[in-house]
């Protein structure tokens, strides 16, 4: 069940290894084993830099997704936040996760009642000198979750994703950003 490499990436690799041993053969004509040794090594670190660049931007231009219909509520019982929608795959290639990075972001600080321990967290260190540290609560949440595996062209999946809301958020200003792999 590999989806992560497409035929581009396959290519990509391909190409990257015949140069390799193209630089290898080229490094065995060297008749000083220090500089045949150089050679290779860097030619291996760059090829090495040039694959993980090439799949990287490969992975861009080849997972392509789209969320739409992306609703939230709040259940106050439970205080939590519920996220749905629908993810659809838009590309011409099978997409082997897809990941929605929510963010919330608390938007107390414009009520002028928060205090700076509420944004400054300190060390492990400083925690066993400073007791005010206790009372640190992050004004920033962010979690990513999978919201759809192994999602083929064109396909379309709902997803429902809960998430604990923290109970001294007021305001919340919601950030959504997704990542498909």
């Amino acid at each position: 069940m590999m989806t992560y490499f497409t035929i581009w990436h396959y290519i990509a690799l391909l190409i990257g290894f015949i140069i390799f041993v193209l630089t290898i053969i080229l490094a065995l004509r060297e008749k000083r084993p220090n500089i045949r040794t150089s050679i290779i090594v860097s030619s291996l670190l760059v090829n090495t830099i040039l694959a993980f660049i090439i799949l990287m931007a490969l992975d861009k231009y080849t997972k392509k997704a789209e969320v739409f219909n992306l609703n939230n509520y709040r259940l106050l019982q439970t205080e939590q936040i519920v996220f749905t929608g629908m993810v659809k795959n838009i590309g011409n290639y099978t997409i082997g996760t897809v990941e929605l990075e929510i963010k919330l972001v608390n938007n107390q600080h414009t009520t002028n009642h928060i205090k700076g321990t509420s944004f400054y967290k300190s060390s492990g260190f400083l925690d066993m000198f400073n007791t005010s540290s206790k009372n640190y609560q992050p004004q920033t949440l962010i979690e990513t979750p999978i919201i759809a595996e192994n999602l083929k062209p064109g396909e379309t999946r709902r997803f429902r994703v809960v998430l604990d809301y923290p109970p001294y958020f007021k305001g919340v200003s919601q950030f959504t950003q997704i990542f498909a792999h």
